[in-house]
């Protein structure tokens, strides 16, 4: 696994994590709310996407927390 690889994979696990606990959502939910794709965000959360800082910053404006917490990866 790559670097990039991982730290998509950490993102997306992060992603949802957020997205469980902070909104108790499904990812359709956080697609409707967000108008991000379901598929994407599917993507996302499996990290096989490498998603942008436009998309980063609608997600956590969405899940109302700071970017940064998206960024705050386990070791």
């Amino acid at each position: 696994m790559t670097d990039e690889q991982d730290v998509c994979i950490k993102f997306g696990t992060r992603l949802s994590l957020l997205r469980k606990e902070k909104k108790g959502w499904s990812q359709e939910r956080l697609a409707l709310e967000s108008g991000l794709a379901r598929s994407y965000i599917s993507g996302v959360e499996r990290g096989v996407r490498n998603i942008s800082l436009k998309n980063i910053c609608k997600l956590a404006a969405t899940l109302e927390v700071n970017p940064s917490e998206l960024l705050i990866f386990s070791q």
